[in-house]
């Protein structure tokens, strides 16, 4: 299992941007693929980044695609995610997730390791 902590959450201007960072510790020696999700009040929590525990291929959900970028640095076993052109929709509640599969997997219920999350707020 692994342990995730975000932080980096905070409020930015339209237009802005924001970096996420996620550390995991415990099991940092096995492959996971790990992940971005976010939540809003009233909507289904969405996996919006994405990359392979081995594979290390990144997806990306169409509504950040080319505005964000998820990167991570395995020496400080840190992901992060770089928010740019932040748009009032993506204020949400942004949480990191990881699942021990070499690939992403399509069935989101796989991450069963998750942080507590982080507050993203979006002024206009």
């Amino acid at each position: 299992q692994r342990q995730l902590a975000e932080s980096g959450g905070g409020s930015v201007q339209a237009g802005g941007s924001l970096t996420l960072s996620c550390v995991s510790s415990g099991d940092i020696y096995t492959r996971y693929a790990m992940a971005w999700f976010r939540q809003a009040p009233g909507k289904d929590r969405e996996r919006i980044a994405c990359i392979g525990g081995g594979d290390g291929i990144t997806t990306y959900a169409d509504s950040v695609k080319g505005r964000f970028t998820l990167s991570e640095d395995r020496a400080k076993n840190t992901l992060y995610l770089q928010m740019n052109g932040v748009k009032p929709e993506d204020a949400a509640m942004y949480y990191c997730a990881a699942a021990r599969f070499w690939a992403c997997p399509d069935d989101v219920t796989l991450f069963n390791n998750w942080g507590q999350g982080t507050q993203v707020t979006v002024s206009s």
